[in-house]
């Protein structure tokens, strides 16, 4: 056997580490079944059946659960799962994603994509389970996935990993530590995901008129009106050049904002995907940082700005020379709240979902006065720069703790 030590440890451990294969240190490596009858079998309550879906990165999630009857489970009794058990994906797209099961737990089962490693009492779970989500961890399952399509792993070859182990105290001094980095990422991710509900119910009131500001002299505002989009600025559609990927047009050095570009929570986007040429972009829609754009082609109506100057894929609608009476962040605000009807005044043929231009002229959207509607944009931006804050938090946390895993362990 070989020893080793890692490069960041804690000062009052000196014992070298000793590599030992998981056979030797677990008293359980399966998975579950498919109940007899499949899916016809889950009920609304009962012992909960624990799939794929549930085991996130790092936590196991009781979004989305289906349960088996005291029967089922009596027949999987190979799989039930205990408190502390690491449960594994084995198969799939999210293969090698793992959790400890909470010591809160009272009971569950699993199917056959999740596998339950549990260790002897001589080991530390919430030790060896952030091994398994490091890079390391990764890679190596990445590595032993078997059969031609490289569809799961099996048993046989889990077991047969080895990874470093101190003794159990260090396991359980380093376990609490990183238990503690999971535990102010998860209190992260809640503070956003409140922000985020609290920011959705405030705009619901705010933009059907339940909820109003005041001016300066705590007056009300006047009454709000209601305008067509192609009444307060132009409605111009991207274009792309033909024949697509001929090297006259593509691969210069001019941005296109393409659909992959934009996510739904993204304010500002730097294309970054698609380049064009100075002649591509003479057959394409060059336009200005900070035009507001609508896709307008597959998950229609996601609003955002052009970060820089870019040309506009042909998915896209844009609003231009907007009347300086109307306040474009109220306008972005305003459309975020309105999939539902931009989905229902487009049009669907075959795969695709399309929103032309003259539905897009013709959309209308509430106006208060450019003040209120400012005060409105203020108010919202500030909360987008609070979410902002926390989501950048959670990233430098994450990132801080795959430094860690990176030399905490061997």
């Amino acid at each position: 056997m070989s020893n080793t030590v890692p490069k960041l440890r804690f000062k009052e451990f000196k014992d070298t580490w000793v590599f030992r294969k998981l056979e030797d240190i677990t008293e359980k490596v399966n998975s579950g079944k498919t109940p007899l009858g499949g899916e016809s079998v889950y009920v609304s309550s009962g012992v909960l059946f624990i799939r794929s879906q549930n085991v996130l990165d790092d936590r196991l999630s009781l979004d989305n659960v289906t349960y088996i009857t005291e029967e089922v489970n009596s027949s999987m009794l190979n799989s039930v799962v205990k408190p502390k058990d690491i449960l594994l994906n084995i198969t799939g797209a999210s293969l090698g994603r793992s959790c400890v099961v909470p010591e809160s737990f009272i009971i569950g089962n699993v199917n056959q994509h999740v596998c339950i490693v549990r260790l002897n009492k001589n080991n530390e779970p919430y030790f060896l389970q952030p091994i398994f989500a490091s890079k390391k961890g990764q890679n190596l399952f990445e590595s032993l996935q078997t059969g031609s399509g490289r569809e799961g792993l099996n048993f046989q070859s889990i077991k047969a990993i080895s990874f470093a182990f101190p003794s159990l105290p260090e396991q359980q001094k380093i376990a609490s530590f990183l238990s503690a980095v999971d535990e102010k990422i998860q209190q992260l991710i809640r503070k956003k995901e409140g922000l985020e509900q609290y920011k959705k119910g405030v705009m619901q009131q705010l933009f059907s008129g339940k909820l109003r500001f005041k001016d300066e002299n705590g007056k009300a505002f006047s009454k709000w009106e209601i305008k067509k989009l192609g009444d307060i600025g132009n409605v111009i559609r991207g274009a792309s050049p033909r024949p697509q990927g001929d090297k006259r047009y593509y691969g210069g050095q001019i941005p296109r904002l393409m659909v992959k570009d934009v996510t739904r929570d993204g304010k500002y986007v730097t294309p970054n995907t698609d380049f064009l040429t100075e002649e591509g972009a003479k057959l394409s829609r060059p336009c200005k940082a900070g035009t507001l754009t609508i896709v307008c082609s597959g998950t229609v109506g996601i609003p955002s700005f052009l970060a820089v100057d870019a040309c506009i894929h042909d998915g896209f609608l844009a609003l231009i020379d907007i009347d300086p009476c109307y306040n474009p962040d109220y306008i972005y605000h305003n459309l975020t709240t309105l999939r539902e009807k931009f989905e229902s005044s487009a049009t669907h043929g075959g795969v695709f979902t399309n929103l032309t231009t003259s539905a897009i002229k013709d959309f209308k959207v509430v106006f208060p006065s450019l003040l209120e509607q400012q005060k409105i944009a203020n108010f919202l931006t500030a909360l987008d720069t609070k979410i902002e804050s926390v989501a950048a938090q959670i990233a430098h946390t994450k990132t801080f703790k795959k430094g860690l895993l990176q030399q905490m362990f061997v």
